[in-house]
């Protein structure tokens, strides 16, 4: 019989056992003991915890097996943002980048850091007092999914630091699947009889992304840390290279294969290599980052748009391959966009069979003399929708055809119309079915009224039955309705009615956004709905009363205007107010802030702050940010080397402020 000091001493002692396992068998690659004899100690570990589960700690290895499914992943946001990167194609596009840089710092010497582009999906992991408190995705650099639980169950993330770490440190890496990995969850997949996944990204991505997280525990997955976004309580080296080393001290997996290098015709070079070499890798990569090494240098030469200045990717050429392009299909956006597709001869390209591609717009098949019955170039870089590229004119036969753009709306029939200095042609049939239907999956969506459980197929099941003729039919579906439809049982339903009750009260900016209004984004919506505060001011609102909203330009207004001018749209505004969806702003949503009414352009070099921070900080305190000066800027804001912005400021007599001058009025 142990007694309870016993007990926690052997528990601690197998902890420490198996962590030690894991970071050499998942970290190092150099395991010391058999699976048999790990799975013993896992085993012993499980078997005590679970006769003793108030001795059950976060930071266990037996946690990592995944906890219960959740209903949704929450929304966290990146304290600093997770920037994207400018890309290169070619050596001299590279050389372009180094001239640039070299000039910003007056020809100082540079190191270089490069690193494997790796194909995954990236993340973010912070710790707090050492343990792994959150891992989210990276989202749209600024907000992500919280998919912390899925994240524990990858065996190469530490779910505890050395009690050296800093108090409060984040990292960024990229989750992928081997080859052999992905290889080995297909022919399961197809003993099972269930689809195949086209390639490692998007199985890496859809296992990270299970709603329950025991299912993304029995894949495979591995990560390589990247970077470092901040750290609290510990000096951090000067150098990206000696960060990394840092970190792989802490416990943390770094791509072995990343090198430092002194000049760029060694960094040339390196990228050369790989483009030469990278099918033997044994996971995807896509090209490789090139990093300024000192710490210093990359703050100095800060951030354009986006885009750091101090990295850029180099990407690997593009993979390609041909194939007959068996015809031209037309689909109806939500908008009423008529986007041409193509459909293909199924073909591998890049590890994907693919049997669909992009072809953009009329002008573009055209231009590019892209022909029905044409051989074609199919290729993919690293985008989710593959590129025909051209034809192979001399495969032609004579039997081709040329595509003609239809006249009429392949689905409702309604005649096509194309504005002038438009490239795309639409329905104007605002009640066309197709454009109905895809509104209704963009309503339902995440980023909108966030339905759970009412996806693309149950939305469009609702549809072709008729139990959905536009969005707000969704609220008053009830349980007989749904019943009668194909899978769905009494729980599944139940939850679905859940959701769209819940979402009821959805924030009035979603709610704005989910209406599918042309050229309103949720950044416009947001500014919308603190302008107008509930549905009815904003669909009285004039187009000068719009344009008067720092952030809402000319576009934008129209579309307004217009949809709240379509009797359609009332009935339907009306019918989501007689369910009961709140069409207003909350106290909090509209409460006069700061910067209210105001709109700022940032330009130039900032010191204490990227400008990315900077525009993020206004937005946070009410304001708008703009991306040129107009007559409704109501402040520029000057970095060093600030360009035309400030000369047309200076025309225009905008208040101009010095970054002092900035500083001190967001800290009022």
């Amino acid at each position: 019989m142990h007694t309870t000091s016993q007990l926690q001493q052997r528990i601690h002692q197998l902890r420490e056992q198996i962590n030690h396992h894991n970071q050499l068998y998942y970290v190092l690659d150099s395991p010391q003991i058999s699976d048999a004899e790990y799975d013993q100690l896992l085993r012993e570990l499980e078997t005590l915890e679970g006769e003793h589960p108030e001795l059950v700690t976060p930071d266990s290895p037996t946690q990592r097996v995944g906890a219960e499914p959740v209903a949704a992943f929450g929304v966290v946001e990146h304290p600093v943002p997770l920037l994207s990167l400018a890309k290169a194609f070619e050596a001299d596009e590279m050389k372009a980048w180094h001239t640039r840089i070299s000039r910003l710092l007056e020809g100082e010497p540079m190191d270089f850091v490069c690193e494997l582009k790796m194909d995954g999906l990236a993340v973010s992991l912070t710790y707090i007092d050492g343990l792994l408190v959150t891992g989210a995705t990276r989202g749209d650099g600024y907000r992500g999914e919280n998919i912390t639980q899925n994240l524990k169950t990858v065996r190469s993330i530490p779910i505890r630091l050395p009690a050296d770490a800093p108090r409060q440190l984040e990292v960024r890496g990229e989750v992928f699947l081997s080859k052999p990995a992905f290889a080995k969850i297909n022919k399961e997949r197809a003993e099972a009889d269930q689809p195949l996944f086209a390639n490692p990204r998007n199985a890496a991505a859809g296992s990270v992304r299970q709603l329950d997280p025991r299912i993304t525990a029995r894949r495979p997955l591995d990560i390589f840390i990247y970077g470092l976004g901040y750290a609290e309580g510990q000096p951090i080296p000067k150098t990206h290279w000696e960060t990394m080393q840092y970190l792989k001290s802490l416990g943390f997996k770094i791509n072995p294969l990343n090198a430092l290098f002194h000049d760029i015709p060694s960094v040339e070079a390196f990228c050369q290599r790989w483009v030469e070499k990278r099918e033997k890798l044994p996971y995807d990569a896509d090209g490789v980052v090139v990093k300024v090494n000192s710490l210093d240098q990359q703050n100095r030469l800060g951030i354009v748009g986006r885009d750091p200045r101090w990295a850029i990717a180099f990407k690997f050429p593009a993979t390609q391959a041909t194939t007959r392009l068996l015809d031209i299909g037309i689909n109806v956006g939500r908008t009423g966009s008529i986007n041409p597709y193509a459909i293909l001869e199924p073909v591998s390209v890049g590890g994907a069979v693919v049997r669909r591609s992009t072809l953009h717009n009329e002008e573009d098949i055209h231009r590019k003399d892209i022909r029905i019955g044409d051989t074609v170039i199919v290729q993919r870089a690293g985008e989710v929708v593959p590129e025909v590229v051209a034809p192979v004119v001399g495969k032609r036969t004579g039997e081709e055809k040329v595509f003609e753009m239809p006249s009429h709306c392949p689905t409702c029939g309604s005649g096509l119309v194309k504005t002038e200095g438009e490239v795309m042609a639409r329905c104007p049939n605002a009640a066309c079915p197709a454009q109905v239907l895809e509104l209704l999956k963009h309503f339902v969506s995440r980023g909108a009224m966030d339905i759970d459980g009412m996806g693309e197929k149950l939305a469009t099941a609702l549809f072709n039955a008729g139990l959905v003729k536009d969005m707000a039919d969704i609220y008053y579906l009830d349980m007989e309705k749904l019943l009668g439809l194909d899978r769905m049982g009494e729980k599944v339903t139940s939850h679905v009615l859940d959701s769209i009750e819940k979402s009821k009260s959805r924030p009035f900016t979603r709610i704005i956004f989910a209406l599918g209004i042309r050229y309103i984004g949720s950044e416009t919506a947001d500014l919308l709905a603190r302008a107008f505060q509930n549905i009815e001011k904003l669909a009285e609102a004039s187009l000068d009363d719009l344009l008067a909203v720092p952030g809402i330009g000319p576009k934008a207004a129209e579309s307004v205007t217009t949809f709240f001018a379509q009797e359609t749209n009332r009935r339907i505004i009306e019918k989501l107010q007689t369910a009961g969806v709140k069409l207003e702003a909350e106290a909090k949503e509209i409460r006069e802030m700061p910067l209210s009414g105001q709109e700022f352009v940032v330009t130039g070099k900032l010191e204490a702050m990227s400008r990315t921070e900077a525009e993020a900080k206004v937005r946070e305190m009410g304001g708008g940010v703009g991306s040129s000066v107009t007559k409704k800027t109501t402040y520029l804001v000057v970095g060093a080397d600030p360009g035309s912005k400030l000369d047309k400021a200076k025309a225009l007599g905008t208040n101009i402020l010095s970054e002092e001058e900035f500083l001190r009025l967001i800290s009022t």
